[in-house]
């Protein structure tokens, strides 16, 4: 039983530290090769990188102090384990989905350390108003998956 839950702490911090990983190198690479504001084009018509310094929460919301983003998405961070961690010693695709949320948190807590914003880059300018960067995106993948996973739990349930 012990060896099991520590190997599904092991998935879950894995999917984490892909996260990160992932999400600190492709800001690394816009941080170095773009200007503050700079876009390029990838996808004509559909999608390009836009170099953004986003001193605020999620959809410009939740103020600009560094310290209250960072408390604050620990605070959803422990709602969320809190809420999913029964869920999490069942089920792959919570854990993994958790390791998704968790990365992509600590993916832009750190921005916030370092930076004080969170670098934002990924613009699909002509159908999402907003800027967003791998982090956001693997929060929301995750949360999207949770929801599912819980609704398949309680439906066979």
């Amino acid at each position: 039983m012990f060896r099991r839950q520590k190997s599904d702490t092991l998935q879950l911090l894995v999917v984490a530290a892909l996260v990160v990983a992932a999400d600190q190198l492709s800001k690394r690479y816009i941080a170095t090769h773009f200007l503050p504001g700079e876009s390029r084009l990838v996808i004509p018509g559909l999608l390009r990188w836009t170099y953004e310094q986003n001193q605020h929460g999620a959809f410009g919301l939740f103020g600009d102090s560094p310290a209250l983003l960072i408390a604050m998405a620990a605070v959803v961070l422990a709602v969320f384990w809190l809420s999913f961690r029964d869920q999490a010693r069942n089920s792959r695709v919570v854990r993994i989905a958790f390791g998704m949320i968790l990365g992509g948190a600590i993916g832009n807590i750190v921005d916030r350390l370092h930076y004080k914003f969170v670098i934002d880059f990924i613009d699909f300018y002509k159908i999402w108003p907003n800027i967003f960067d791998v982090a956001d995106s693997c929060i929301t993948a995750g949360v999207i998956l949770l929801i599912l996973a819980s609704l398949a739990i309680r439906r066979r349930a």
